[in-house]
């Protein structure tokens, strides 16, 4: 399996902790480290032409951004990719394990707008973490690619996306 991330935000103790979850598991993991959308392209190459049969995409602005490039790319490949955020596999992606980004940005976002217009200080507004994880499924991306998604997996999906 290969995994993507940007170098310019995603800690390597992070990296490390990826690593050791996949050797726990028996599953050989390379990681491609990028640091600018132009490096997405040629990554992704490198991760199938050393053998890649998946990839995990890691969440950051610069692979955020490039999100169709990276899911063009990897069905061209055809190299299925798991995404941090629920709307990858909605977009296209095949398949996305995480937060909705609504979820994480926009309606915390919203309750914190009325606490400050309430007048309660910056310091005094908890900190708030996702509580909610989707798994999302699509269907259509992995027919494109010719997969076959096992009956187990698509019963534990959140959303299938046919």
């Amino acid at each position: 399996m290969a995994a993507l991330a940007d170098s310019n935000v995603t800690p390597e103790a992070k990296l490390d902790v990826l690593q050791e979850a996949a050797r726990a598991r028996n599953i050989e993991l390379s990681i491609y480290r990028i640091a600018t959308g132009e490096e997405i392209a040629v990554a992704l190459d490198r991760a199938k032409a050393s053998g890649a049969t998946a990839l995990n995409v890691l969440a950051s602005p610069v692979l955020w951004t490039h999100r169709q490039l990276i899911m063009d790319r990897a069905a061209a490949l055809r190299l299925p990719a798991i995404y941090e955020w629920a709307e990858m596999a909605e977009e296209g992606g095949f398949a996305a394990y995480g937060p909705s980004l609504i979820g994480v940005f926009r309606d915390p976002y919203g309750r914190q707008a009325v606490q400050l217009l309430r007048g309660i200080k910056v310091a005094d507004i908890p900190v708030q973490v996702p509580t909610k994880f989707e798994l999302v499924i699509n269907l259509k991306t992995a027919k494109a690619m010719g997969l076959t998604v096992p009956e187990s997996l698509l019963v534990r999906a959140d959303k299938v996306i046919e």
